[in-house]
């Protein structure tokens, strides 16, 4: 529940922020005619992530155990991929996002309002669709309960009304900040999801050890009590891990943590300087 709150709110606030600086940047230049126009493409990117959620979760549902499981654990690596990739990108990228976001505006502006509405669908829908893959995965992996759910539509909400607070000027984030630590925990979450993908995948069949061990800690962790829930729910963690499993979570966290703690704390300045977020508005 915790992983995917925490998904929930980054991918979130990070398709509020967007939203944010598009709306207070038309509103700024005097082209409020085109509101209607933005706001058509953020429901459409909405619409089409939530379909894909949909055909995440009930598609694979008539296929065998073993497909399921192939299915399900080739999406899970490929959420990590995912992942990896959108945070580093927001880690270089999130002092520019709001300029990089009003240039691609006005060149949208100036092709017209059809360009609006697809420069709004492509900004807000990969957005979208990364937390609807990141959050099915996520749930995959933390079992499936009503819990991961929960965390991923409080999370959302939670970054809605961020997002909106922002954009009235009512608080302020620096964002380096909030994205730095949060993507140093989603490296963690990650690091999970790919060995949960990698047993899918010894599950089906594809890869194989599921019966070899690097250790089985469920009598002093039992799945079932709260800590070992806790554990499971926040660091994918799983009580009998194969070798397999073990592996691969090593040769992701140590070298993929390396490197983020690098780029995104390595230049940090001596005093920094908080965001003012509130300025896109």
């Amino acid at each position: 529940m915790v992983a995917n709150y925490l998904i929930g709110l980054r991918e979130g606030l990070e398709a509020a922020l967007v939203v944010g600086i598009l709306v207070a940047y038309l509103v700024r230049t005097g082209r409020r005619d085109l509101l209607p126009v933005l706001w058509t493409g953020v429901g459409l990117a909405l619409a089409i992530s939530l379909t894909f959620g949909a055909i995440l979760t009930w598609g694979p549902s008539g296929l065998s155990f073993e497909a399921q499981e192939a299915i399900g654990g080739t999406l899970s690596i490929l959420a990590v991929g995912l992942i990896t990739w959108m945070i580093f990108w927001m880690a270089r990228t999130a002092r520019s996002l709001k300029a990089n976001l009003q240039h691609r505006l006005d060149d949208a502006v100036v092709a017209g309002k059809r360009a609006v509405l697809v420069m709004a669908l492509l900004a807000v829908g990969r957005e979208g669709l990364e937390t609807a893959l990141f959050l099915w995965a996520g749930a995959q992996a933390t079992g499936r309960t009503t819990a991961p759910l929960l965390g991923a539509v409080l999370g959302l909400a939670s970054a809605v009304v961020l997002g909106w607070l922002l954009y009235r000027g009512a608080v302020r984030i620096n964002l380096q900040q909030f994205f730095a630590w949060t993507g140093t925990f989603l490296v963690v979450v990650a690091g999970g999801v790919l060995a949960y993908g990698v047993h899918d995948l010894q599950e089906a069949g594809i890869l194989p050890g599921l019966s070899s061990l690097a250790f089985d800690v469920s009598a002093v962790i039992p799945p079932t009590s709260w800590y070992g829930t806790l554990l499971k729910g926040i660091l994918n963690f799983s009580p009998a891990t194969t070798w397999l499993q073990a592996i691969a979570w090593v040769a992701y966290v140590v070298p993929v943590m390396t490197m983020f703690v690098r780029q995104a704390w390595g230049h940090a300045p001596a005093r920094p300087a908080p965001v003012a977020v509130a300025t896109v508005a």
